[in-house]
């Protein structure tokens, strides 16, 4: 029989040793509910091998012992140590996410740890007498009665707390555990019956098994947790998100309101003024976010070409004048007189970094001085820009600087509450100026101001005296647009009237339809065009799908600009 017992214990040792290691090797989400299984199997652990060590001490030195009856009373203390750790697990789970649960859950573990310690002090003082039964000397006594008697207490209250919480959304996590309740009565309720059956390690060490590739899986429990990150996110977005949507969108339909009962011209320009502002603003929140969705797909392509920076750079400062507004700021800027002619990069990208830089400076200063400087260092093939914006405004913490260009992330938000504003500006202008090969850099002393420095490198295509300056003099030239033949193609009404206004102006009538089929119908009916401006997104047939058609007529020479809101690129 007790060779028996050995064998049971060996396996359950292996077992429980293969499963420790490939639980504690995997990366884990640090909660309670993983802590507490971490003991659970430390517990097992400790058990089975004082199980062992009392095999050895009992057929060396005998069950009467010191030793032996320490180790035994050792053993008592691991079941219950085990039991009221079972419990507090049950207990944290039908907490689930209820507010205030992590004050709950100290508490509860506060509670059990103080009963635990006052069990293991009794049962270290209670005697163990033995029983012999086939060969064995098995412990009984009080302390073991107390074991089993706690064991069935912890078992009617975690019945309780399944009936009570029965039909929640964790009820998934107490499946196995309710199997392993009715598995444990069964197994004590035998023991009791069989003292000779060691058997409360098997039950451990199953217990254990089954919890693992159930609900504490390390990797399910990574998938649980990025379910919740990913929902708390989508949260976060929104919440950032309505706010700022809403107090244009709310301008827009205040003042198109105006516009309606606006007795003067004079006052229907002023709110069309004001429309165009929030519409502005609105616009500039929607490229944020589809720049930053871009970006963080992967999709996000630089688009390099030849371009001359200067005459980029004085627009840029007219641009950021009207932001200043009333404020009392001096807008300073200083463009370096040996800044190459024409370079080779991503201009578009350029332009939004520095806008979104000046921009910010525009947004958190009140008075003073914003420097806009520009200077470059050029060494044979290429151009080292370096651009500052400087500025007198409410500068930034020591502590939240490494935070500046998180995503949402608006520093100072309860005493920026009139600031217009995503929080993705400057997280855009990181990942646009990584992306180029540069970096950024943030001085600030908090009150008094904030400097940003980027670092770029472009390849320069010509340099001064490559090619002498032509200077161009505008001349009123009048070209008549009224021959124009223009076919737009646009599912939206709204879009139709928009372009036919547009188009008005250059005295040009166009054509106006609403679906790709019709164009197909009028190009293959021999309809000529000078040309066919198209909207992608359209039902039945996209705009890219339609200009597919067309280049399969081999007379088909009709310029068609298609017309999108998308993001991505289009495959054409």
């Amino acid at each position: 029989m007790q060779s028996s017992n050995i064998i049971i214990s060996i396996s359950c040792l292996i077992n429980l040793l293969v499963l420790s290691t490939v639980f504690f090797v995997k990366k884990r989400i640090k909660t309670v509910e993983t802590d507490i299984y971490s003991s659970l199997i430390i517990i097992c652990l400790i058990n089975i091998l004082l199980e062992m060590i009392s095999y050895v001490v009992m057929n060396n030195y005998g069950y009467n012992t010191f030793g032996y009856i320490i180790i035994c009373k050792l053993i008592l203390i691991m079941y219950i140590t085990w039991i009221f750790s079972f419990l507090k697990y049950m207990l944290i789970v039908s907490i689930g996410e209820e507010k205030h649960s992590s004050q709950k859950s100290k508490t509860i573990s506060r509670i059990l740890l103080v009963i635990n310690i006052v069990f293991s002090v009794v049962l270290l003082i209670l005697p163990i007498t033995f029983k012999s039964m086939n060969g064995l000397h098995i412990p009984m006594g009080i302390g073991t009665l107390l074991v089993y008697g706690t064991a069935g207490i912890c078992d009617f209250i975690m019945v309780i707390i399944v009936i009570k919480n029965f039909g929640k959304k964790f009820n998934k996590k107490f499946i196995p555990l309710i199997s392993l309740l009715f598995l444990s009565v069964i197994v004590v309720s035998f023991q009791l019956l069989n003292p000779q059956y060691f058997l409360i390690d098997s039950l451990l060490v199953l217990t254990t098994f089954i919890m693992y590739f159930t609900i504490e899986n390390p990797d399910v429990k990574m998938v649980e947790q990025l379910e919740i990150a990913a929902n708390r996110a989508k949260s976060d977005f929104l919440s950032s998100m309505s706010h700022e949507i809403r107090t244009p969108l709310n301008a827009i339909v205040g003042f198109s309101e105006c516009i309606k009962t606006d007795e003067t011209l004079e006052e229907a320009k002023n709110d069309a003024a004001d429309i165009i502002m929030a519409s502005q603003n609105l616009l500039e929140i929607v490229n944020g976010i589809l720049d930053i969705s871009k970006i963080e797909a992967n999709k996000m392509e630089i688009v390099n070409k030849e371009y001359t920076l200067l005459p980029e750079l004085e627009n840029i400062a007219k641009l950021i004048k009207p932001r200043i507004a009333e404020k009392p700021i001096e807008l300073q800027t200083f463009f370096a007189p040996d800044i190459p002619d024409v370079m080779y990069g991503d201009i578009g990208k350029i332009k939004q970094i520095i806008t979104n830089i000046l921009t910010n400076a525009a947004k958190y200063t009140e008075e003073g001085v914003i420097a806009f400087n520009v200077s470059c260092i050029n060494e044979s093939e290429y151009s080292s820009l370096v651009i500052s914006v400087q500025d007198t405004g409410r500068g930034i913490k020591k502590e939240k600087i490494n935070s500046l260009f998180t995503k949402f992330d608006r520093l100072d938000e309860d005493k920026n509450t009139t600031i217009e504003g995503t929080g993705l500006g400057l997280a855009i202008t990181k990942s646009f100026v990584e992306m180029m090969g540069g970096k950024i850099i943030v001085q600030s002393e908090y009150g008094k101001g904030s400097k940003f420095t980027i670092y770029l490198r472009q390849k320069i295509v010509r340099l001064h005296g490559g090619m002498e300056k032509q200077e161009v003099e505008d001349k009123n030239t009048n070209i008549d647009f009224a021959s124009c033949k223009v076919l737009v193609v646009d599912d939206n009404s709204l879009n139709l009237k928009i372009i036919d206004k547009l188009l008005s102006k250059y005295d040009i009538k166009p054509v106006l339809i609403d679906n790709g089929q019709e164009c197909l119908d009028l190009i293959d009916g021999g309809q000529t065009y000078d040309l066919i401006l198209m909207d992608d997104m359209m039902p039945k047939m996209r705009g890219t799908e339609v200009f597919k058609k067309l280049k399969e007529n081999s007379s088909f020479n009709t310029p068609v600009v298609i017309l999108t809101a998308n993001a991505l690129r289009l495959n054409l």
